[in-house]
């Protein structure tokens, strides 16, 4: 079969590389089509994955994000015409689900953002079929969606796919004694962010000066630092970062996505932001490996880490088992949906009763 995936960001990349590899095996014909954002580009061609770009992030706010996505839509119509593909799918896939309903080809989408209430308006009431997390809070299609035993960073961080590598974590910033904290903030500028508040800088002051009397502080921003801060920016190879988090004492920031890849990893992780996410908010109720807070205030973040501090390492393997144990393989799981569908869809239907 021809299959076309859309990548709008570097963790679509992450999320669909083990399941293109997988389809790719099983002889079918894939298409990547992508935008130019941050690293995604670079994050294909360093794995070695063919694409053709269609756009390339712009200016911020509704007007820009909505004249890119017209002009997406157009270039992935005369794509999707001359290769002709029996299924496309996305993750979010607002254009995969548009074109897709004018031209006759079913959508596959892949989410987990429950707060990106627009992206999903004009989304969803076009796509084939939903997939979502059983985490998942916010609204899908009645009789157009399913529901999996997992999480997103699943499908390139379980260890059928991922080990980490502790020399080529150290050769990127790991500290070679003691703990190293990994710090997240981010640039607020994604549709779903739009009326986010962010971090202050006071907050990510009184952070680094508490944890680098613990050990080794990196800061990974999408922004500008205070001048203060700047020699703990990440200097490393970004696509080695997940080997640096496997190996951390704990993540603390306001990236949901990297919260939940440092869970899979058994890494404990504070994801501090206004909005949350299901899946946070499950990692945290199943099993501990997540502190989910939406007060921006130094106090509840101080009482959060000393909080998972105080739990010793083992604690925190238990924790990623029980996890793992309760999950299934994403990436099998989204190749399947993608190679079987409707039949997986007509199935959950029978199962669930819908």
């Amino acid at each position: 079969m021809r299959v076309l995936i859309d990548i709008g960001h570097p963790a679509h990349v992450h999320f669909f590389k083990n399941p293109i590899h997988l389809l790719k095996n099983a002889g079918h014909d894939i298409l990547v089509t992508s935008r130019d954002k941050e690293m995604a580009l670079g994050l294909l061609d360093s794995l070695g994955l063919e694409h053709q770009q269609i756009s390339a992030k712009g200016k911020t706010g509704l007007i820009a994000l909505a004249n890119e996505l017209i002009a997406r839509n157009y270039k992935l119509l005369k794509i999707a015409r001359a290769f002709k593909p029996d299924i496309m799918s996305a993750i979010g896939g607002v254009s995969i689900a548009q074109v897709g309903r004018m031209i006759g080809v079913p959508s596959l989408v892949f989410y987990d953002t429950e707060n990106a209430r627009l992206q999903n308006a004009i989304t969803y009431p076009f796509a084939s079929c939903v997939v979502v997390p059983r985490s998942y809070e916010a609204w899908v299609p009645k009789h157009r969606h399913l529901r999996y035993d997992g999480y997103h960073e699943l499908s390139y961080l379980h260890p059928l796919y991922f080990t980490p590598n502790r020399d080529k974590a150290i050769r990127n910033g790991l500290a070679r004694k003691g703990d190293t904290f990994f710090v997240r903030v981010v640039s607020w500028e994604a549709s779903h962010d739009i009326g986010e508040e962010r971090w202050n800088a006071q907050l990510l002051i009184k952070l680094v000066d508490k944890l680098r009397d613990l050990g080794t502080v990196i800061i990974s921003s999408e922004a500008p630092l205070p001048a203060d801060l700047e020699p703990y920016r990440y200097r490393g190879n970004i696509y080695d970062v997940h080997h640096i988090l496997a190996y951390c004492r704990a993540f603390i920031g306001e990236s949901a996505t990297m919260a939940s890849e440092c869970a899979v990893l058994g890494i404990p992780a504070i994801y501090a932001a206004k909005t949350g996410r299901g899946y946070t908010n499950e990692q945290e109720a199943r099993y501990g490996l997540v502190k989910n807070l939406n007060l921006l205030r130094w106090d509840r973040l101080e009482s959060a880490l000393e909080e998972l501090l105080a739990y010793p390492r083992e604690h925190w393997k238990t924790a990623r088992q029980e996890l793992l144990n309760s999950t299934t393989d994403v990436a099998a799981f989204v190749a399947q949906c993608i190679e079987t569908f409707p039949a997986d869809l007509d199935a959950y239907r029978s199962v669930k009763g819908h």
